[in-house]
């Protein structure tokens, strides 16, 4: 692994565990097995490593969602089980961000970067699905699409530590979840027919 990539990954890592204060860049340096000098020669300072370590969270990776709607339930499964696994996997460090959102507000841009461009991506299949006469023609998809993701973030943050609130295995739960939203906003989900007749135009 290069020097970089080992860099980044350390900053990650020592942030998901102390925090912004108590990552520093000794720490780091340490974690990544070389000096503070390489350190600032590859980054130049801790809130450039820092912020770059943040930016390739893995909560930031995203998948897009198609541009003509076929099958709902299943491509939004598809896409809420890789958000919810991002998420998940991403939680250390999207808890120690919001924790020091007030002293460094700064470091908020990545924690709200990739949500804001999913929720956008989502608002928009779902005015796509509304356009196609497929859900509520009344729908407000700006506030569905935040009903799903609030659903979402709330169960990758909390089912390691609240079992008993999110006690279904993950994909499970992900595709009840998107089954009780699409019976919410009006699409027919009782019959795996739907997404055939839609796709055959009948």
């Amino acid at each position: 692994m290069e020097i970089r990539e080992r860099l980044l990954n350390a900053a990650a890592a020592v942030f998901a565990e102390t925090g912004y204060r108590g990552a520093t860049t000794r720490r780091i340096a340490m974690a990544a097995g070389v000096n503070e000098i390489t350190l600032f020669r590859h980054f130049g300072s801790k809130d450039a490593l820092i912020h770059e370590a943040l930016r390739r969270s893995p909560a930031t990776d995203s998948v897009a969602l198609p541009l003509e709607p076929l099958d709902p339930e299943r491509e939004l499964s598809d896409w809420c089980l890789v958000m919810s696994t991002n998420l998940f996997e991403g939680r250390s460090v999207i808890r120690k961000v919001m924790g020091e959102l007030e002293e460094h507000p700064e470091i908020g841009q990545h924690a709200t970067a990739c949500p804001g461009m999913a929720a956008r991506d989502l608002s928009g299949y779902l005015e796509r699905l509304r356009l196609q006469g497929r859900v509520s023609a009344d729908l407000d998809t700006v506030s569905a699409s935040a009903m799903l993701m609030g659903a979402i973030f709330a169960a990758a943050m909390g089912r390691d530590c609240m079992p008993t609130v999110f006690p279904q295995d993950h994909a499970a739960m992900v595709t009840q979840f998107v089954r009780l939203f699409l019976r919410g906003v009006g699409a027919d989900v009782s019959t795996p027919q739907v997404a055939a007749i839609h796709r055959n135009g009948s």
